[in-house]
């Protein structure tokens, strides 16, 4: 996707009212609880008016009739901070791709983007694409001696492909408050898992931060909503809050706020 040149790039941003009636909370909220803060609404009210009205990139919410394409409901957060200067704002993100791409002005980046031009990933499934159809190639043949190859292949498309997952892994290294870094296959090692869940890192609470961490942020208060229509097989609401997610989140966000007391 190709931005304007004066697209905003920064994370970082300001409350558009004054905000200085309003209570700053000595403790930052348990993520994995429902009660936004004052701060946190006006933030995702600012936050919501921003996707109802921006024209920068397009993914369909399900929100208008009009629009073409596959509808995908997206989870977003803020997480209000206070940054070097001592100004109150907040910062954004969604969980996962949106709009196809995990970059988006105004958004926090992805903790890792395993999807970059030439990245390993991409590399790795053209392979896997080539092998995929070598493996439809013999087995659309009868010869007998096929058999052989095509089980080497599916082998090695085995092999690759766990190689690949292994690597996404790796490569999603989270920063904790004190500036320690550790793995996604080392937090959750810790907690007992074979491997981490699908999806885990991509949501918009460890995102935040991460951020928050690598820019010399102090958190304050945070909140996830989902905006867009629900999907089939869950409960999510328009404009409603939610926690953290246990399954992928708790291990990564035990890790990061380890050393933050929470209210």
């Amino acid at each position: 996707m190709i931005l304007p040149e004066d697209t905003p790039t920064t994370c970082f941003t300001l409350f558009e009212k004054t905000t200085q009636h309003l209570h700053v909370p000595p403790l930052l909220n348990n993520p994995f609880k429902v009660k936004p803060s004052d701060l946190c609404l006006i933030a995702a009210s600012q936050l919501q008016d921003m996707l109802t009205h921006q024209q920068i990139w397009v993914h369909n919410f399900g929100l208008n009739p009009a629009m073409d394409g596959p509808i995908i409901g997206k989870m977003f957060g803020v997480l209000v901070v206070k940054n070097t200067k001592g100004e109150l704002g907040y910062l954004s993100a969604f969980s996962g791709k949106m709009a196809g791409v995990f970059h988006l002005p105004g958004f926090v980046p992805p903790i890792y983007d395993y999807l970059h031009e030439n990245s390993f990933l991409n590399i790795g499934m053209q392979k896997l694409n080539l092998m995929n159809a070598r493996i439809k190639e013999l087995n659309a043949s009868s010869n007998t001696k096929n058999e052989a190859l095509i089980l080497d292949l599916k082998t090695s498309r085995k092999t690759l492909s766990a190689s690949l997952q292994q690597e996404i892994f790796d490569n999603h290294v989270f920063t904790n408050s004190r500036g320690e870094q550790t793995s996604m296959m080392g937090i959750f090692e810790l907690e007992g898992y074979k491997n981490p869940p699908a999806g885990a890192g991509e949501c918009a609470a460890p995102k935040l931060f991460q951020y928050a961490f690598l820019n010399n942020y102090t958190p304050i208060a945070i909140s996830e909503f989902w905006w867009g229509v629900s999907p089939k097989s869950d409960h999510w609401k328009h404009k409603e809050f939610y926690p953290a997610c246990n399954e992928k989140c708790k291990p990564i966000l035990g890790y990061m706020l380890q050393n933050i007391p929470l209210e």
